[in-house]
């Protein structure tokens, strides 16, 4: 759905941006795509693991470690971007000042979830990516 209108309903919450990104599994090396919330913050884009509380960390961001590239779609623009996972005090302060500071709605999902919540930035790779396929 988000592919085919452009993630024009990627949200029932209009200030939450959420961008859709496509990586290969870390076990079958198979494309797997996700919606996920994210925050632009210049360099490219913050993005977040709450799995909505769950108690490990959701699948698509353990993929996410093992990727060296991955594609996104932010709205109808589709890149090719490195990710890196913020670690110790720069996950700390993405975390605190950024994500909580513009989105402190999601705090309730780390108080749930009971774990760390992994942050990565996704900075672009490549100005004209392939297109991600599902």
């Amino acid at each position: 759905m988000y592919r085919a209108f452009d993630g024009r309903l990627a949200s029932y919450n209009k200030r939450a941006k959420v961008l859709m990104i496509t990586t290969p599994g870390r076990r079958t090396g198979l494309l797997h795509s996700t919606c996920v919330r994210y925050l632009d913050i210049g360099e490219g884009f913050l993005v977040w693991g709450t799995a909505s509380g769950a108690p490990r960390d959701p699948d698509w961001f353990r993929n996410l470690r093992k990727a060296q590239l991955a594609d996104v779609q932010v709205g109808a623009k589709m890149l090719r971007v490195r990710p890196r996972e913020l670690v110790a005090e720069e996950r700390d302060k993405a975390w605190n000042d950024i994500v909580l500071a513009q989105a402190p709605e999601v705090e309730k999902y780390a108080q749930r979830a009971g774990r760390t919540i992994p942050v990565a930035l996704l900075t672009p790779a490549e100005a004209s990516p392939r297109r991600a396929q599902n």
